[in-house]
């Protein structure tokens, strides 16, 4: 029994660890997707340079994470003290890849399931930056989440219903942008939360909720940290909101609708 545990502890650590580091060799890839995307600029070729000086990195200041941290937080080249934005997504996807694995394990669905992740990453990253989300990476996301998807259903009738259930989320945020002439949210937001929905399946509701939850509490701390007597507006990008509450949703699977039913 113990020779068996022992033979079979490496497999269990070691399978997850290429998952992390999978998912965050993709981050920095897609950290240059972001950065490169609609500008002219190929993501597929050219070497990488420093934000601040322009300087071409060597193949050893661009390990993931990793770098960071021997580097000191600074710049070889130029001695600027480098962002935790690279470290903190290439962490932020290579959890959500372990993550997903322990969910589903080595099955078919899996690669889809790890590229929406890098897609949805990619998204939120560059609403976050441009407060747009291109249509070339939400046709890529769409695509994605639809094999995912269907991958992980039950059966035909239950992704019948998915499929259903993120049409009315997608109709609902498209007539908020219709009714709020595009002030309370972007259009691009509706295909987003239907592929969302996709991907999600029985969490597409509760991941709905949730997103609306996390925006709430945001939505008051930027408010409470804004300066006193300031009658400024704050546009903050929606993708990051629907990402954390669909996410929360999927890999929780808790209901917060279940806190109505007992309150009734």
């Amino acid at each position: 029994m113990t020779a068996g545990f022992c033979y079979h502890a490496p497999v269990m650590i070691a399978i997850p660890l290429l998952f992390f580091l999978l998912g965050a060799i993709t981050a920095s890839f897609i950290g240059v997707v972001v950065v490169r995307l609609h500008t002219g600029e190929s993501f597929l070729s050219g070497r990488s340079r420093c934000d601040i000086c322009g300087a071409t990195l060597p193949p050893s200041a661009l390990v993931p994470i990793v770098s960071y941290v021997l580097q000191g937080r600074r710049a070889r080249c130029c001695g600027a003290r480098l962002s935790l934005y690279s470290p903190l997504t290439e962490l932020l996807l290579g959890g959500l890849f372990v993550l997903a694995y322990l969910k589903l394990n080595l099955v078919l669905a899996l690669p889809f399931v790890l590229l929406s992740f890098a897609i949805l990453l990619a998204l939120v990253l560059y609403d976050l930056m441009h407060q747009i989300l291109p249509p070339s990476l939400l046709w890529v996301f769409g695509f994605s989440t639809a094999v995912g998807g269907f991958l992980t259903a039950s059966n035909i009738g239950s992704f019948e219903r998915t499929v259903l259930v993120a049409l009315v989320l997608g109709a609902v945020l498209g007539l908020i942008y219709f009714f709020s002439h595009g002030k309370a949210m972007g259009f691009a937001d509706a295909p987003l939360v239907f592929a969302l929905a996709l991907l999600t399946g029985s969490a597409a509701l509760p991941g709905f909720v949730f997103t609306f939850w996390v925006g709430a509490v945001i939505g008051i701390v930027m408010l409470a940290r804004r300066p006193r007597g300031s009658r400024m507006g704050i546009e903050v990008p929606f993708a990051p909101f629907l990402a954390i509450g669909f996410l929360l949703a999927y890999f929780t699977q808790w209901n917060p609708l279940t806190i109505v039913a007992v309150l009734h």
